[in-house]
């Protein structure tokens, strides 16, 4: 059996509708809400004689992988988090690249030599690569309308993938690339009455018009904090909140913080765009902690260690 296992944003989903395009394969899907990444662990490995895994942190997944290696599964990983070791095995091929300014669907798009690049174009914008997302759009030659229409896919698939579960999502991550692989070109989905392009604007938009009621909790020169309510449209805004922020604020660092039932706080970071780094290594300070160099983030931050983190950020975007 093979198995694809994906991150649920579009970063992660996009990149398999990219890879099952051009080879199509009857898989056993795993993904998750956004935040969870430790997904590898759900392949057992005496049912597995391949693996597919996209856009979830090798080093959050080692010693997953490394079982499945042992029992001389094959391993196609592609990502761009934090890695850690990454084992030298015959039986995996690692496509790894942690640049701030690539995401795994790129990657991907680099494999198949460029085949379903709309696909990845908003997969980049999805992931906040507007940058990278621009620059590849207009080496193919997309208009400034296209260009805009598939920013707005990838923030709504992006968007979907945010929640503390399942529930709070519109689309189950699995279900959405479902729909998604039917189409070729992106383009084609967006001009599809019938299609989930239509359903997630609608629902991005209302969400988002609440987040602007967000808490500030610190504004300082190097960092912006705000809280948003324990409640499901909060959750599912949480990361492309952030990314306005960023957008909107290039050179601050900014973190959404989404109060828990618990009362401790879901995180998420990011670095500012004109110096995308260091989001990774502030949270990876924090238990539960991790990402990558330019968006990173805490699933579960303890009320007493709010103070530390609000001066762990500033501190590291002052130096």
């Amino acid at each position: 059996m093979h198995f694809d296992v994906f991150n649920g944003d579009a970063d992660g989903i996009i990149a398999l509708v990219q890879l099952r395009l051009a080879q199509p394969k009857q898989s056993q899907l795993i993904t998750g809400v956004k935040r969870d990444i430790s997904l590898l662990k759900q392949v057992r490995a005496q049912e597995a004689k391949s693996v597919t895994v996209l856009d979830i942190s090798l080093e959050k997944n080692s010693d997953a992988l490394k079982r499945l290696l042992a029992n001389r599964v094959e391993v196609l990983y592609v990502d761009h988090h934090r890695a850690g070791d990454i084992p030298q095995d015959d039986k995996l091929n690692a496509i790894i690249n942690t640049d701030a300014n690539t995401c795994t669907s790129l990657l991907v798009n680099e494999l198949l030599q460029g085949k379903y690049v709309n696909w990845a174009i908003a997969a980049a914008f999805g992931d906040n690569m507007k940058a990278a997302a621009q620059t590849l759009a207009q080496q193919v030659g997309l208009s400034k309308t296209q260009q805009q229409l598939l920013e707005a896919l990838g923030v709504y698939i992006n968007y979907n993938g945010y929640g503390r579960d399942l529930d709070d999502l519109h689309f189950h991550p699995a279900e959405l690339f479902t729909r998604l692989v039917k189409y070729t070109d992106p383009l084609e989905l967006i001009a599809d009455s019938n299609s989930v392009f239509a359903t997630l604007q609608s629902a991005y938009r209302q969400d988002m018009a609440k987040a602007g009621s967000a808490e500030v909790l610190f504004d300082g020169p190097s960092c912006k904090v705000v809280l948003l309510a324990d409640e499901a449209w909060a959750r599912r805004v949480s990361g492309v909140f952030g990314n306005e922020l960023a957008n909107a604020c290039p050179d601050k660092a900014h973190a959404v913080l989404t109060l828990n039932a618990d009362l401790s706080y879901t995180v998420s970071v990011r670095a500012p765009l004109n110096n995308k780094q260091g989001a990774d290594n502030v949270c990876v300070q924090f238990p539960t902690g991790g990402g990558r160099a330019a968006a990173a983030g805490i699933n579960h931050l303890p009320q007493e260690k709010l103070e530390a983190f609000i001066g762990a950020v500033s501190q590291y975007y002052l130096t």
